[in-house]
């Protein structure tokens, strides 16, 4: 079925909602209504792309005639709206993280699995060309085993960030600050690069009190891998929000017989000389580069895939790891623990 017949629902009238009616007005999907707490912000939204604002997501789903429910609301909202959505019969997609707990991660995980449509997660920088590139480098087998890697996320986020969106540094409501709100990517990213985690040691903690904001914007991790057919593997991450500018996530890996390093572009090393640059460059995308440029790669996917049976690739039981990975180190930690 073409996506021109298709109708979506937008839960949540933030900035990730602006991103997600930019890219279904890219692909000519009918948005049928925004929804948000507060009405006025939903039909503002919603007036964007001609759609009906509403405060009542339950009313919307019992209208029927809707395709995909997007979540784009805070945290703590994420499991209440996609269970409603998938017990209404409607296909999910759903803004990282699963949800604000790994409890709830873990109950959206399970109903998924359960439910006869489909559930996508926005992990769209696995569909950046670099980060695909990296992906295709590794299977290659040229540059031989991995022997080590490292990340850093080192970005910013001041008072004036969490006065504009105040969920966003109570813990209650986000789950955490730089690791689940804005790391869960080259988390999520680390692990489906080098392999599946075993070990994770790790700490959060917040290096800059600013009021009213309770959640980690310093962590450090060290996880051990396990790459298929290779030995174990250690990587390593540091991140943070103190930063003075947003600057470009890095990702290192070293391999027997040549390297990978991410800045921005990506650079493949080989062992004989040859050297191979991928870019990153989206010169047609609005959304910020340090956010990742391919939210409507993934929606257009994600559309495409709506009639064929099999589960969209990034489904909530594969962005489980990244979440067990930081509530890992949240519960090292002794944050969030009532969580």
């Amino acid at each position: 079925m073409s996506t021109t017949t298709r109708r979506a629902v937008i839960v949540g009238a933030g900035d990730i909602a602006r991103v997600h009616l930019a890219a279904l007005t890219a692909l000519g999907v009918e948005v049928a209504a925004v929804v948000d707490p507060d009405e006025q912000r939903a039909v503002e939204r919603a007036a964007t792309a001609g759609a009906h604002g509403s405060s009542d997501l339950e009313a919307v789903l019992a209208a029927g005639d809707i395709d995909v429910v997007h979540v784009c609301t805070p945290h703590d909202q994420h499991a209440p709206v996609a269970l409603a959505a998938l017990a209404a019969g409607v296909n999910v997609l759903l803004e990282k993280p699963l949800a604000h707990t790994l409890a709830d991660a873990q109950q959206i995980a399970a109903a998924a699995e359960a439910a006869s449509v489909k559930v996508g997660v926005c992990f769209q920088n696995r569909y950046n060309p670099t980060s695909q590139a990296m992906r295709a480098a590794l299977a290659g087998g040229s540059l031989g085993p991995i022997l080590a890697a490292s990340a850093t996320v080192p970005w910013s986020r001041t008072g004036a960030y969490y006065a504009a969106k105040p969920w966003a540094g109570q813990s209650v409501r986000s789950g955490g600050g730089a690791l689940i709100n804005q790391s869960i990517h080259t988390i999520d990213l680390v692990q489906w690069l080098v392999g599946p985690v075993s070990e994770i040691s790790g700490r959060a903690f917040q290096l800059e009190a600013i009021p009213g904001v309770d959640v980690e914007d310093t962590a450090t991790l060290v996880m051990t891998h396990n790459p298929a057919g290779q030995p174990p593997v250690r990587s390593t991450m540091w991140v943070t929000n103190t930063n003075a500018i947003n600057a470009p996530v890095t990702i290192d890996v070293q391999c027997e017989n040549g390297s990978l390093s991410l800045r921005g572009n990506l650079t493949i090393a080989e062992a004989d000389g040859t050297t191979t640059v991928v870019s990153d460059d989206r010169p047609d995308s609005d959304t910020p580069s340090y956010w990742g440029l391919s939210h409507q790669a993934l929606i257009a996917d994600f559309y495409a895939q709506l009639d064929r049976p099999e589960p969209f690739w990034i489904a909530p039981v594969d962005a489980l790891p990244a979440q067990q990975i930081l509530s890992q180190v949240y519960q090292q930690s002794g944050l969030y623990t009532s969580g």
